[in-house]
């Protein structure tokens, strides 16, 4: 993926367009975290796209794009979330989201996993459920996280500890 980073931040457009292709399901579902309405989703996603285009020569490190490419996401994602209080709890998003993780995908055993992932999340605080998507749907460090969303990287570690206790005891209820 370097490769395509340094090509793009010389301005070769279709490099870029492979890098956003590469990372579009992450895209779409850090921002389906965050927002309530498709409209919104995709506006955060389109601006996302087109601010790292106009800023790729800013990336200092090509092995950081998907790290960077993230913080911009979230970036707009808290932009549009303030300017439009869309923000909702993942019910919505887990009926939004199936039928494109049952019919777009090659591997259905591998989407209803992620279902059942987004499933467990409603039983999260709202501050933790995208914590919780970075962490274990996207493998970002809790480091990287912590800089993506300008905060502690112990409050990140206390809001995985706390919601891995809340999902135990939420497991557990249900049998």
């Amino acid at each position: 993926m370097e490769h395509l980073v340094k090509a793009a931040k010389k301005g070769d457009a279709e490099a870029f367009i492979q890098l956003i292709k590469i990372n579009q399901e992450t895209l779409k579902r850090i921002a389906v975290a965050w927002l309530k309405d498709e409209n919104d989703i995709a506006d955060a996603i389109q601006d996302t796209i087109l601010d790292a285009y106009e800023h790729i020569g800013q990336l200092k490190k090509s092995e950081y794009f998907k790290t960077w490419l993230v913080r911009i996401l979230i970036n707009n994602c808290t932009k549009l979330y303030r300017d439009n209080k869309n923000h909702y709890g993942l019910e919505v998003r887990a009926d939004m989201y199936a039928e494109d993780f049952l019919t777009g995908s090659d591997n259905v055993e591998m989407a209803h996993r992620e279902l059942e992932f987004f499933e467990l999340l409603k039983a999260l605080p709202e501050d933790s459920r995208v914590i919780f998507q970075l962490y274990f749907g996207e493998q970002f460090t809790t480091a990287e996280i912590a800089d993506m969303l300008h905060i502690k990287e112990n409050t990140v570690k206390s809001r995985i500890r706390r919601g891995k206790i809340q999902l135990r005891k939420q497991l557990e209820k249900e049998g």
